[in-house]
């Protein structure tokens, strides 16, 4: 769902509108968390074509990306998206809490495609998320790959983009949870995917391991219904 909004951003950007300036935002939470983390990595779970990573070139992090995009098609505009920049590293797995290969299900606009089942609410609201194909995708463990990927002083900001999937990657994180310092997510506040995690639990979740929330910003409304579905939020580790 975010990737819709991360489009807008960047169009945004692209006609001279600078979000930079407005300090009640998320971007802006973002960026200043960037900075007084000293983070020297982003993990992009769930990039698509790329959205995130641009908006944080765009926002001046000049530090390292790797980005994560098990499908295919949209794996194949990320390479090209970041071809060009030397920091940027993509990988074409699904991250979850087992090394894996499971099914994707493939939502008619991409970017709602989730190692879930979709939920009838959400296609009522957004009738793209509607599920077109199942898949099989790689799945890794972000503990498997931190030796891979990552050096004893990194510090890493890590940002969930599953579709309802947050907590197993959390679960699959292992002993790099311990150089993670702040972790965006997108949270539920109503069932968008069969069995997944809503907002409470998150927090919960989160707290457990050690992070609190520092920002929430409302992500997906239904004005129609007159509700709120999902928001974003950030949450910072205990110093």
């Amino acid at each position: 769902m975010s990737a819709f909004k991360d489009l807008v951003r960047e169009a945004l950007l692209q006609i001279g509108f600078d979000m930079r300036s407005v300090t009640n935002s998320i971007q802006h939470a973002r960026r200043t968390l960037l900075q007084q983390e000293e983070i020297s990595v982003v993990f992009d779970v769930g990039a698509n074509i790329g959205q995130y990573a641009r908006e944080l070139r765009a926002f001046g992090y000049t530090g390292r990306i790797i980005s994560f995009e098990p499908l295919s098609e949209a794996f194949s505009v990320l390479q090209r998206t970041a071809a060009r920049d030397q920091r940027r590293q993509c990988l074409p797995y699904a991250l979850g809490s087992t090394e894996a290969e499971l099914t994707m299900h493939v939502a008619e606009n991409l970017v709602s495609s989730s190692l879930l089942p979709v939920t009838a609410q959400s296609t009522q609201y957004a009738p793209n998320s509607r599920t077109v194909s199942d898949i099989r995708v790689p799945v890794r463990t972000l503990d498997s790959l931190r030796a891979e990927l990552l050096s004893s002083d990194d510090r890493v900001y890590l940002k969930l983009d599953v579709q309802g999937y947050e907590q197993e990657v959390l679960k699959g994180a292992g002993a790099m949870l311990a150089q993670v310092r702040v972790v965006e997510a997108e949270l539920s506040l109503t069932s968008m995917y069969e069995h997944q995690p809503l907002y409470l639990d998150m927090c919960r979740f989160l707290g457990e391991l050690g992070f609190n929330l520092c920002w929430v910003e409302r992500c997906v409304i239904d004005p129609a219904a007159g509700r709120m579905l999902q928001v974003d939020g950030i949450f910072l580790k205990d110093a």
